[in-house]
């Protein structure tokens, strides 16, 4: 049996659980800088790959805030964007060789045609703030599984702020972009990035569905 106290914790992780979601939709009004700085901590608290970095407790994880309307947010946008367009030229050069691949891709392939034809790249600009994470790389490469403990632990604690958030995956592939790289200030190819979006959402959700515990799993003997 637990105390009063560990299951009212339990209560309330429960919740914020349920409650995570992904916001694509922002009111205009920025966050405050205690809020941004609560949810940077709540990042800075994930587990990262000590035995692939070292111990070292300093510049294994970097965090990049960007507002919208910044210098910073003009700067990267359309860079992203260039990365948006070769992707889908690539992909598409993928799908010429195998035609069986283009069935399956056919919802990214639309989603990446409307970013090129609206010029709008969700979460960069559609949100007030556009934050850049970066998981310094090592060996064996985990930098990966550090970014996405982290960018989880900041959804959930943007959560519990009452916050929206947004993936921006993209932002994945700049970590060799020497102009991106640049505006964030750090060396490219030494860095793995994963980005989110985050602000008042305009919307409020319900929580996710999931099926029951018991639906997905095996016991095993």
């Amino acid at each position: 049996m637990g105390t009063d106290i560990s299951i009212q914790r339990n209560v309330y992780l429960d919740q914020i659980l349920a409650e995570r979601r992904s916001h694509r939709q922002f009111r205009p009004d920025f966050c405050s800088d205690d809020e941004i700085r609560r949810i940077l901590h709540a990042g800075l608290l994930a587990p990262f790959a000590a035995a692939a970095v070292g111990n070292s407790h300093d510049y294994f994880r970097r965090f990049f805030v960007m507002r919208r309307g910044s210098k910073s947010m003009r700067s990267v946008h359309p860079l992203v964007m260039a990365q948006i367009t070769k992707l889908s030229a690539d992909l598409e050069k993928e799908m010429e060789r195998d035609p069986s691949l283009r069935k399956r891709a056919s919802g990214f392939v639309r989603i990446l045609t409307r970013m090129q034809e609206t010029g709008i790249i969700p979460g960069i600009g559609t949100a007030p703030h556009y934050i850049v994470v970066a998981e310094r790389t090592g060996f064996p490469p985990a930098e990966l599984q550090s970014l996405a403990h982290c960018l989880e632990n900041m959804w959930l604690k943007a959560t519990a702020l009452g916050l929206g958030f947004q993936l921006v995956s993209v932002t994945s592939r700049m970590s060799a972009d020497p102009a991106f790289c640049s505006v964030l200030g750090i060396p490219p190819g030494e860095w793995e990035l994963m980005g989110c979006a985050v602000g008042y959402p305009a919307d409020e959700l319900s929580p996710s569905i999931r099926p029951p515990v018991e639906d997905v799993t095996v016991w095993l003997p």
